[in-house]
């Protein structure tokens, strides 16, 4: 009899195992992403004269190298790109992305050239400084620049 308990023991201990070898592996905690999206930031493009005051003044200093800022008032959020100096006028700037993730605000754009058709009109050896000013609501998490 003490054998054939020993032998249960070992064999229950052994389905146990298995339990354990094959049913907690779906219970531990899903890693998330960083960089998953939960969900798409509602934003506008500002034109010039819509950009607080103290944030254009920090663009004018930044413009001629590359720049990315952040600058909060009243309830919002401002994300700013620039591109430096470029050789004539005509650029625009397109945003590819702009969204919320559990850990910051990621922010994707690019800097589109002049398009030949239209270059005709414009000046070739006045520089521009191309940027962009999103207006979004606050977000209290770092925003990342793609």
């Amino acid at each position: 009899m003490k054998g054939k308990g020993l032998r249960l023991v070992k064999y229950g201990l052994c389905i146990l195992g298995m339990m354990v070898f094959f049913f907690l592996p779906g219970c531990a905690k899903e890693e998330k992403n960083p960089l998953e999206k939960i969900k798409d930031l509602e934003f506008t493009v500002l034109a010039e004269d819509n950009i607080p005051e103290e944030l254009k003044t920090i663009i004018d200093e930044k413009k001629e190298n590359t720049f990315k800022v952040t600058y909060q008032d009243n309830g919002f959020l401002y994300i700013c790109i620039g591109y430096g100096e470029q050789v004539s006028g005509g650029y625009s700037i397109t945003v590819n992305d702009l969204y919320l993730t559990d850990n910051a605000v990621y922010v994707d754009t690019t800097l589109l050239g002049p398009d030949p058709a239209e270059s005709a009109g414009i000046k070739k050896n006045t520089p521009s400084y191309p940027y962009i000013v999103l207006k979004t609501e606050f977000v209290d998490k770092p925003v990342i620049f793609n």
